[in-house]
């Protein structure tokens, strides 16, 4: 998931409070997810979602009236598969999670921003970025659902949505690692002194429960190498 618009209804409660979805961000060990994404450029949070949940979600994806559009990647030269952005109102407990992940995030942000030089600040609380996103034009919501087929993939690439945009976003495993092979991010770092890119692997698979986050840089999206099947 990432957070870039606001439209209407008020995205910030997408339909009310998902309270679990909420207390789980906020118990999230959030000094050694900062200092791992200081360090690697991501970090992998433990079960944000019940197993109910991730099904729910999972769910909806044959509901047209639930999305504003759908991506078919092979068209794009994406990869392989497909996915669909939410509509808003967006469903629980995606608003509530969205909401409860920003402020620590932001604070993550602010700091890379600082320590690059950049003026860009982004605001403590979610509902003022999505004001601000607003106030810009950007009033469609960017959080997405993935379908994988077996033998799909997602190509390195950039998928921005106007002039603000968050650094950060969460990628949340729906479907129980047992249910597929595969499943890898493949994330790339550029170091401009030697002009050439690093890459390795992470598995977001690596534990028998599904709702595992990795949560990484927006701009250089994660790409998830051939899977058997499974949605994010």
């Amino acid at each position: 998931m990432k957070a870039e618009a606001l439209s209407q209804p008020s995205p910030v409660n997408g339909g009310g409070k998902h309270r679990e979805a909420v207390r789980m961000g906020a118990a999230l060990d959030w000094p050694r997810l900062s200092s791992e994404l200081d360090e690697f450029g991501y970090a992998v949070a433990p079960g944000l979602l019940t197993s109910g949940e991730c099904a729910a979600l999972i769910a909806l994806y044959d509901e047209e009236s639930r999305f504003r559009g759908r991506v078919v990647m092979a068209r794009h030269n994406f990869g392989s598969g497909e996915y669909r952005y939410f509509a808003y109102p967006l469903p629980e407990p995606v608003a509530s999670l969205r909401a409860s992940l920003y402020p620590p995030l932001a604070a993550v942000a602010n700091r890379w921003h600082a320590a690059l030089g950049s003026p860009r600040r982004f605001p403590d609380d979610h509902a003022a970025f999505l004001e601000r996103c607003h106030r810009a034009g950007q009033i469609r919501p960017t959080p997405l659902l993935l379908k994988y087929g077996a033998g799909d993939y997602n190509r390195l690439h950039q998928d921005l949505y106007g002039e603000h945009v968050f650094p950060l976003q969460a990628t949340i495993l729906l479907t129980p690692p047992d249910d597929f092979t595969g499943g890898e991010f493949v994330l790339t770092e550029q170091a401009r002194a030697r002009k050439r890119a690093s890459r390795w692997c992470r598995s977001i698979a690596a534990t028998p429960s599904s709702s595992r986050s990795t949560i990484g840089p927006s701009p250089a999206r994660a790409a998830s190498v051939a899977s058997r099947r499974g949605m994010a």
